[in-house]
């Protein structure tokens, strides 16, 4: 039976990653953005490629119903749209958080609705993926915005998953540390950027895409059939533990 996954976001940096790794193992893709262009720059002729905006409702519907007239229903979703809106809470303008809440959790509701409605009209069992981030687990400062997105979609994804396991459709995020992104690129532009948010990590260093489409992909794969309801941390241990420090005593 072939295997068909939607990836939503897929020519950012984690889509792309995320896309090659599925096509790697034998998937079929449906890939989307709001440009064409972008879509046709990362992929060429390989995929279906829809674009559409999945943070209205007509926008995720239109993704679907595109699908299904491809005769391809999808039964995993991974969903790589975001950004990243850093600034401090009483500066930050009406349009800016309302942007981020747009792309980080507005687009991810309207996305899971429409997929799981695909599955429940297939009578077909399905996983959802969705990136969060380590900013949502830990106070960090000038990430207000997105901090208040991302628990929003950690929320989503609890509820989810426990309102559709009897459909046998399982839905978790993974949330990562800062990662080399285009989304990222202007927070660690200059070296002293760089090696400051290399710092911050118990397990220092700065996250590649590919690392986590790795983990996201085996969380959409039959190997992880019992894991749903979660949030997978992949931030050198930012979010949980205080590294040991060479002043303080230990045996």
């Amino acid at each position: 039976m072939n295997r068909i996954a939607l990836v939503t976001g897929a020519a950012g940096g984690v889509g792309r990653a995320v896309v090659a790794r599925l096509a790697a193992q034998g998937w079929q893709l449906i890939v989307t953005s709001r440009e064409a262009e972008h879509l046709k720059a990362a992929f060429g002729d390989q995929h279906l490629q829809v674009a559409a905006d999945c943070s209205t409702v007509a926008g995720a519907k239109q993704i679907l119903h595109v699908a299904k007239d491809h005769q391809m229903i999808p039964s995993a979703l991974a969903h790589c749209v975001g950004n990243i809106r850093l600034g401090a809470l009483h500066r930050m303008s009406e349009a800016d958080f309302n942007d981020c809440l747009s792309a980080n959790l507005v687009s991810a509701f309207h996305t899971l609705a429409a997929f799981i409605g695909s599955l429940r009209e297939a009578r077909s069992p399905g996983a959802a993926m969705f990136v969060s981030s380590a900013a949502a687990r830990i106070g960090t400062p000038n990430h207000e915005a997105v901090a208040a997105a991302k628990a929003g979609l950690e929320g989503l994804v609890r509820g989810a998953a426990a309102s559709y396991a009897a459909n046998g459709i399982r839905i978790n995020a993974v949330a990562p540390g800062i990662m080399e992104t285009p989304a990222a690129a202007a927070i660690i532009a200059s070296p002293a950027a760089r090696e400051g948010a290399a710092r911050q990590y118990p397990l220092p260093g700065i996250g590649a895409p590919d690392e986590l489409a790795e983990l996201m992909v085996w969380l959409l794969s039959d190997a992880a059939a019992r894991v749903t309801g979660q949030v997978w941390s992949l931030d050198g241990g930012f979010s949980s533990i205080r590294p040991w420090s060479s002043e303080a005593p230990h045996d």
